[in-house]
């Protein structure tokens, strides 16, 4: 590489290619290559730097900021600290925090809306909410839509982030996650880190795609002219060419190295010749490790303890402060200072031209002399400088979370008020959606450790910040903490509340009921034992190896039925009451009178103590009982609460996916597709094998398998391992049974039959006969027609008689189809009319759509053809209109057996057109060329093409069929 003058690129050498891609990515940026036309305006980018400490990173970063600036870019900033990677969201602070306090509260409120209490925290843009802290994607989220918005606002923009293998975790995680999406955005991200001292959390930084999908931009050393210009810049055109050769190898062609050693050679007035050579390798020792130190020392005390004292401290460091910390008087900090700076260990930021230095920030001049000086503290003075600096800055009003950091640098010292800044610091963490941070607080406040009456409250609270990522140590935790002697019932109930609710989360139902069951005897207030008691109801009624679910159903109807929904806890006594009368099959007028006795005083989603399991099924109750619009209503109000509070985790997963469920159940298998999809891909998130993904991936192949694509149905069930063994607790729709269905629809007929039977024989004995809930039965019997048919049909009619009971006309028609399938004869026929009678009654549209082309099928066979033809063609519809594939085509070839035209339009198909289609198939039938369409239509011949297409799809024809097709509807 040949030179780069330093008047116009600082001390950037033998960067060309890297200022290169730089520019070329700002180019792409700001829309404009040089001098060219304007190209396609804001494509963003990732650019990663990787090289080694002294590599020149940080002026390479700071090249890009000029640049960006130059362009006309907003550049955002950030630089990840050694002393503050433990504190949350330090570098996404940075990035954020100044752009949006620099604008008044109200104008910001309107800007982030609902994000603003989810992310303003995180910011520290403004403190906690009440109510029940965001999940971690929760939070994530959040900060990827002010990022873009911030993006798109002040487009275009650069977001700049050195040092980032010294980044807080969180931030970390959040932008490793957001990178992938700046190509879609008026973005370029530029980070720059040293790859070899990555540690584990920065480790996703090695996955980011850099430009185009390449490897990061490595920095090399620079050669030895680059070192000699270096070295003659500084100390003049006379150094000789051994001198500059030496200093080359001495510094290994170190940028940083060479500049600081030529500075010591500037200092020291040592004659650059060959002869001095020689003194060089001292000099290099100087600029670190044992040198740094000697040269510290050579400062005098106060300076040195100033250096120290800033070296703990970290990044930004405001000059007061740091006396504080070093104990130091006005004056003798200040000539601290000037020491300092002119011996190039600090430099003032922000400062105004000859203004003190206490106007503005301290920074060291490289992030290596502030390692260097913080590694060289005496290991006991360290840990005493991270405690007064903990009580300085909780003085200096900057919080606990301030001094939490410093505080896990010292020693346990058995401190009540040390126990008491990590707590708080812990609580600010939880509230701003950083458990891990707050988890690393509270074990440091245990092993202060905590006065003895404190001590379960500790265990309580740090079990509870292992919630969200280790559900095995919450449980240790909380077992230890009620081990503890507990004076306040309060904190013995919330520690029981949340080990029964952890515990049955990670399918360990047994254990989270036997830990209420032992609980409720030793509870002497009246409302508490009633609540333990809705809990243990609760997590029973998920049990799938309940013992007792006869015994258990007629206690919950005793109980609920004389409780009149007051307060929360009886609200969902009745609700789970709701819940057990749709599982045992009641009648569904029975379930949902229960339903709105629970939903009279509210059910909120998202309440902050409480599970969402009851609420959820409450809704869920009124799906099953053939209300669908009320089911929508609560789920839209229900997901609008868990968006509210940032819970984008499990919960959001739970909601989308059960909404998918529904429009399942409704017969539009379109949106119940996208729905299941989102659920899984939420879940995915949250970790594998969680039972969100367990609900979602049920629900995903029972769509798949009504929509024809029974492939991609076991696809979906063997990537996400979904089959044998069965998770203990309940879910919807049931596990087992969904899989046989696969495996019949596979014709796996034995392994579909020993599937379904083994669902009978767990379901039976609990009570569970609801087939409009699990229809096991149904299934098993098509699974039995093959090898005993008489055995097939009781089976049928064994789930008619039980849908009879439950009275629902989606359940009486489903089971009815069933039966005709598997019945011989007459009763085929008179059990399909019957099918197609309920379920024209029936919201379930894809069920009427099966019977409706399985009783036109059967008319055909039997030689009423004219029969046929109208239960077809409306089959036909119905199973279009439900995204019901396979179906159609089924619908299709059976009109055609009968020599009727599948491709004629059913009047309720036409509908299906949007305006602007049956324009455009209205003009071709008439002859207009493309042109001539586009032009009436104000468009252009691709969008021509693509309507056309969209027609013909949804006609079942093509351009020789079109105009019968229009003219000519099949009979309704």
């Amino acid at each position: 590489m040949g030179l780069r003058g330093v008047r116009d690129r600082g001390t950037l050498l033998e960067r060309e290619s890297e200022l290169a891609t730089v520019e070329a990515a700002l180019a792409d940026l700001v829309g404009t290559d040089g001098d060219a036309a304007p190209a396609e305006p804001h494509r963003g980018a990732l650019l990663a730097v990787a090289g080694p400490a002294g590599m020149g990173k940080t002026t390479l970063l700071t090249e890009v900021r000029r640049l960006a600036a130059a362009r006309g870019c907003t550049v955002l900033g950030a630089r990840g600290g050694e002393q503050e990677q433990r504190v949350a969201f330090h570098v996404a602070r940075q990035l954020l925090q100044p752009r949006l306090a620099a604008v008044p509260e109200t104008e910001r409120r309107a800007a982030l809306g609902s994000w603003y209490d989810i992310v303003g925290p995180a910011l520290g843009l403004c403190a906690p909410t009440d109510g029940a802290p965001p999940d971690p994607q929760g939070l994530r989220d959040g900060l990827d839509w002010v990022l873009t918005h911030l993006a798109v606002r002040h487009a275009p923009m650069v977001l700049v982030l050195d040092d980032a293998h010294w980044a807080d975790p969180e931030s970390l995680s959040w932008l490793a996650a957001f990178a992938p999406r700046v190509e879609e955005l008026p973005l370029l991200i530029v980070v720059a880190y040293r790859p070899d001292e990555l540690p584990p959390h920065a480790a996703p930084l090695r996955a980011l795609p850099g430009r185009g999908g390449g490897r990061p931009i490595d920095l090399e050393p620079l050669s030895a002219d680059a070192v000699a210009h270096l070295v003659r810049e500084s100390l003049g055109e006379h150094a000789d060419d051994a001198f500059c050769q030496e200093c080359w190898e001495v510094t290994a062609g170190n940028p940083f190295e060479a500049v600081e050693l030529a500075a010591k050679v500037r200092d020291r007035k040592v004659t650059p010749t060959e002869g001095r050579a020689h003194l060089l390798r001292d000099l290099a020792a100087a600029v670190k490790g044992s040198g740094l130190a000697a040269r510290l020392d050579r400062l005098g005390g106060p300076a040195r303890h100033y250096a120290w004292a800033c070296a703990v401290l970290g990044t930004e460091i405001r000059p007061a402060l740091a006396a504080a910390v070093a104990g130091l008087g006005h004056q003798d900090a200040a000539d601290a200072v000037e020491k300092l700076c002119d011996a190039r260990f600090l430099t003032v930021v922000g400062a105004e031209p000859g203004a003190p230095a206490d106007s503005g920030t301290l920074e060291f001049v490289h992030p290596l002399i502030a390692t260097g000086v913080y590694r060289a503290i005496p290991p006991s003075i360290r840990v005493a400088l991270h405690g007064q600096a903990a009580w300085c800055v909780v003085d200096d009003g900057q919080g606990p979370a301030a001094a939490a950091r410093h505080l896990l640098e010292t020693h346990p010292d058995d401190d009540a008020g040390t126990v008491d800044q990590l707590r708080a610091a812990a609580q600010e963490m939880l509230r701003a959606g950083a458990p891990e941070a707050a988890r690393d607080y509270l074990a440091r406040a245990l092993r202060e450790p905590p006065p003895p009456d404190e001590r379960a409250a500790v265990l309580y609270e740090l079990g509870s910040s292992f919630l969200l990522t280790d559900p095995a140590t919450t449980v240790n935790h909380l077992r230890s903490a009620l081990a503890e002697p507990i004076t306040d019932p309060a904190l013995r109930h919330s520690i029981v509340y949340r080990l029964s609710q952890v515990l049955a989360h990670s399918d360990r139902l047994a254990e989270a009921t036997d830990t209420l069951a032992r609980e409720i005897p030793r509870t002497e207030d009246h409302r508490v034992r009633l609540r333990m008691i809705q809990e243990q109801f609760m997590w029973d009624a998920f049990r799938a190896d309940e013992p007792d679910h006869p015994s258990r159903s007629r206690r919950l109807a005793r109980l609920a039925d004389r409780l009149k929904g007051e307060d929360l806890t009886e609200r969902y006594i009745i609700g789970l009451r709701t819940w057990d009368a749709i599982l045992r099959g009641e009648p569904a007028h029975v379930a949902l009178h229960h339903a709105e006795r629970a939903l009279a005083g509210g059910l909120r989603w998202a309440e902050p103590d409480r599970g969402f399991e009851v609420p959820v099924l409450v809704a869920v109750a009124h799906m099953y009982a053939d209300r669908p619009g009320r089911a929508e209503q609560l789920f839209a109000a229900g997901i609008a609460e868990y968006e509210r509070q940032g819970w984008r985790g499990a919960h959001l997963s739970f909601a989308y996916t059960l909404l998918g469920y529904l429009r399942l159940r409704r017969g539009r298998l379109t949106e119940a597709e996208d729905f299941a999809r989102a659920g899984v891909r939420l879940a995915e998130r949250v970790g594998p094998g969680v039972p969100a993904q367990w609900y979602a991936v049920g629900v995903l192949v029972e769509v798949l398998l009504a929509r024809g694509r029974t492939g991609e149905a076991a696809r979906v069930a063997a990537d996400h391992h979904f089959g044998p063994p069965f998770p203990a607790a309940v879910v919807f729709p049931d596990a087992q049974t969904v899989y046989g269905e696969l495996l019949l629809a596979r014709g796996l007929v034995d392994e579909a039959a020993a599937e379904l039977t083994a669902a009978g024989e767990r379901l039976e004995p609990r009570g569970i006969r609801n087939p409009a809930w699990c229809p096991w039965q149904l299934h098993l019997a098509r699974a039995q027609l093959r090898d005993d048919p008489c055995r097939a049909l009781a089976t049928a009619l064994e789930a008619v008689a039980r849908a009879r009971q439950f009275g629902t006309p989606s359940a009486v028609g489903q089971a009815l189809r069933v039966a005709a399938e598997v019945a011989t004869g007459a009763d085929r026929v008179k059990y399909l009319e019957d099918s197609v009678a309920e379920l024209e009654c029936s919201p379930a549209a894809y069920e009427l759509a099966r019977a409706l082309v399985a009783l036109g099928a059967e008319l055909r066979r039997t030689g009423r053809a004219d029969e046929a033809a109208e239960h077809l063609y409306r089959g036909l519809d119905a199973a279009v209109r439900s995204g019901a594939d396979a179906l159609a085509d089924t619908a299709r070839a059976e009109l055609t057996a009968a020599g009727l035209r599948p491709r004629r339009l059913h009047v309720t198909e036409a509908g299906t057109l949007t305006a602007r289609e049956r324009s455009a198939a209205r003009l071709t039938v008439q002859g207009a060329t493309r042109a001539e369409t586009a032009e009436r239509l104000r468009t252009d011949e691709p969008a021509v093409v693509r309507l056309l297409s969209a027609v013909y799809r949804k006609l079942g024809t093509d351009r020789a069929g079109l105009a019968e097709a229009l003219t000519d509807p099949a009979p309704v």
